[in-house]
């Protein structure tokens, strides 16, 4: 018997045979979760299935009560399927008719009603996943704005997206991923905005996905789709803030959300949607702009800081005399370029262990933290106090950077040309950001040049970039998702 054959079976008439499936192939009576309650109504045999710790257990008591009351008030010659659809006290009720459908809907949370002498079933959605309420996410923070964000629960990760977009155009398609896990995956977009060749193509990726499961969820979802390979860049964004994920979709974007994970995946996107951040979009445009331009003034100095410092080390007659004190006063036995790596992965060590260090002790590895790689350290010997200073200021200029993908990605590029610098010097420099940023400009995703506005140029969207403009000043859509609507709001 083949897959395709198997999952084309329908429900048995008899509710015998059916627990007897359950039991040989869903292991009903060994798996302590699966549970079955057995009823008789109208003289019938009625079958109850679920999963412990998925369903909604009130919901699931009322929906036994009712049924049991029909014992009461019907007779034995009344049609027991319409009544049980009747009575079936919930606003989620659809039959069905395959094997596969019924393990499937079980396995995902529902309660499916099996009734004797019926090829029929009924599913009953009163899932209740465990999981934590929408709260504020730690990475995305925000000085006024909204505090809620997405959770592991793709029922309320698309609720918050809807209560920001109440549009009849708003779609969320939903694919089952992996042949084990079958994680729930959903396509969010604007039915008139988008673009229908993005969608289609997003669309016959997910379905071609043939993987046992994904419970890495959207992380995995990324490199099927996109395959990135070795590419340290990120191709999408993540984001874990339910008012980016809308402000996305309005403009033509569209959201992947992935059940069990609390981040979306938005697409498409360039570098300069890595660097954007909601506290802009929630001060006014002269604020937004100041927060954005030192933001920008972060993201480079986290990659050509440091760079830059070692290659006017190494040869001082590049500074003007006015900039003659840039530099070491004090001769190490230790090279500064060893000095850097080493000062560059202890902020690394740290950001890692402050990951996995329990709340209550991050503080006192903060403290020892500075400690060691501060006063002491200059102290023995193995740094002068310049490589801390840099070093520091680099590494909060990666701390500036929005997406945490992007920081880890940058600073792949720093250590890259501070390699070149110490070895080639000048022209090692000017040759690495050369091939740093003609890689950046080559990069497309789904076709969508990676540092556009910027190249290929269009005006319009680079000022947008530069400036946080007012909304009322942004009447079209941007060019680079190809919106079939380009107007956000009337043209005058």
């Amino acid at each position: 018997m083949t897959n395709k054959e198997e999952q084309q079976w329908p429900i048995p008439e008899s509710v015998s045979e059916v627990e007897h499936y359950m039991k040989q192939r869903v292991g009903l009576g060994v798996s302590f979760d699966l549970n079955i309650r057995k009823l008789k109504v109208l003289k019938k045999d009625v079958h109850i299935y679920s999963v412990s710790g998925l369903v909604d257990t009130r919901y699931a008591i009322e929906l036994v009560e009712e049924l049991v009351e029909i014992n009461d008030h019907e007779k034995l010659s009344a049609d027991l399927f319409k009544i049980i659809e009747n009575r079936l006290v919930n606003q989620s009720v659809q039959p069905i008719t395959l094997l596969t459908e019924m393990v499937d809907y079980i396995l995902t949370g529902l309660i499916v009603v099996v009734i004797d002498g019926e090829s029929t079933a009924f599913v009953v959605d009163v899932r209740s996943y465990p999981g934590r309420s929408p709260q504020e996410p730690d990475t995305e923070k925000v000085v006024r704005g909204a505090r809620d964000g997405f959770v592991e629960n793709i029922i309320l990760n698309t609720a918050l997206i809807r209560r920001r977009i109440r549009d009849e155009r708003l779609r969320y398609e939903l694919i089952k991923v992996g042949k084990r896990s079958k994680t729930d995956v959903s396509i969010c977009y604007l039915e008139d905005v988008v673009d229908p060749d993005l969608l289609n193509i997003i669309r016959k990726e997910l379905k071609s996905i043939d993987t046992d499961g994904i419970p890495m969820a959207d992380k995995t979802l990324e490199e099927f789709i996109l395959k990135q390979g070795w590419n340290p860049f990120p191709l999408v964004r993540y984001t874990e803030r339910a008012d980016i994920a809308a402000a996305h979709i309005l403009e033509g974007h569209i959201a992947i959300i992935c059940d069990t994970s609390p981040s979306v995946i938005l697409t498409p996107t360039t570098y300069f949607h890595h660097v954007q951040h909601a506290e802009e979009f929630r001060e006014s445009p002269a604020m937004g702009t100041f927060v954005r331009w030192t933001r920008f003034l972060g993201v480079l100095t986290s990659i050509f800081l440091l760079p830059l410092w070692l290659l006017f080390v190494l040869e001082p007659s590049l500074l003007p005399e006015k900039l003659a004190f840039i530099g070491p006063n004090e001769q190490t036995n230790i090279p500064v370029i060893i000095q850097i790596f080493l000062a560059d992965f202890g902020i690394e060590f740290l950001r890692i262990a402050a990951i996995h260090t329990p709340t209550p002790l991050s503080t006192a590895m903060g403290l020892i933290a500075a400690v060691l790689i501060g006063q002491i350290a200059i102290s023995v010997g193995l740094f002068v106090p310049e490589v801390i200073l840099y070093v520091a200021v680099a590494g909060i200029g990666t701390f500036t950077t929005p997406s945490y993908e992007l920081s880890i990605a940058n600073k792949i590029g720093r250590l890259t040309l501070l390699l070149l610098v110490a070895f080639f010097h000048t022209p090692g420099f000017v040759i690495g950001a050369t091939l740093l940023f003609l890689f950046l400009v080559k990069m497309r995703t789904f076709n969508t040049p990676y540092f556009w506005p910027f190249l290929p140029f269009e005006p319009k969207g680079f000022l947008q970039i530069i400036f946080r403009r007012a909304v009322p000043g942004s009447i079209l859509r941007p060019s680079i998702v190809h919106p079939r609507n380009r107007y956000r709001q009337p043209p005058n």
